[in-house]
Parts: C-alpha cells; structure tokens; sequence
C-alpha cells in the first residue's frame, strides 16, 4: 500500500507523520464548499467494498479480540482467504466454447 486516503477530518500533522514513519502518501478528501447535506466522497465505494469483503469473515462481524495483533491476523487471514477463493475460482468459458 503506497497511497491512502483520508476524510477531511485528518487533517494537521497525520500527512506528515504518515509519510516519515510508515511511508504512505496520505490525501485528505475535501468536501466542496457549494454542496448542502451528505454527499458521498469520491472513491468511497472502494473503502465500503473493502469493508464489505473483510465483513463476510465470521471472526470479523464481531471484535472478540482485545489485541491489536490479533486483529491485525484476522484480517490479514480473511484477505487471504478471499485471495486464495478468487485463485482456485475455474474460469469461465466463452459460450460458444461450451456448446462446442
């Protein structure tokens, strides 16, 4: 991960934190000054399938887990787990192929 982004909300010292101490390049997503009410940030759909993904784990829907370590394993073991399934997925034929 090289990129994140950022509600308007972490903004101050984070950007730069982030860049000397883990690397990242932190960009903070601003909301327009013309627009009223609630207004989904662009690139939100890409958090909320995320989300969505690690939520499907079961040891994920609830945090167990008192340790950050262990949180951090669980995630990792639920991507891992979606990887491996995408993976040994068989591909799909073309329909002129099946008929054939």
């Amino acid at each position: 991960m090289a990129r994140v982004w950022a509600d308007g909300g972490y903004t101050g010292h984070l950007t730069d934190w982030s860049s000397q101490h883990l690397g990242l390049v932190l960009d903070i997503v601003r909301r327009s000054e013309d627009v009223r009410g609630f207004q989904a940030p662009p690139r939100r759909w890409v958090v909320e399938r995320s989300f969505a993904w690690l939520l499907r784990s079961r040891h994920l829907v609830r945090d167990y887990e008192r340790h950050t370590d262990t949180r951090e394993a669980v995630i990792r073991w639920s991507m891992i787990a979606l990887m491996n399934r995408r993976l040994a997925a068989r591909p799909r034929r073309p329909a002129a192929l099946a008929a054939g």
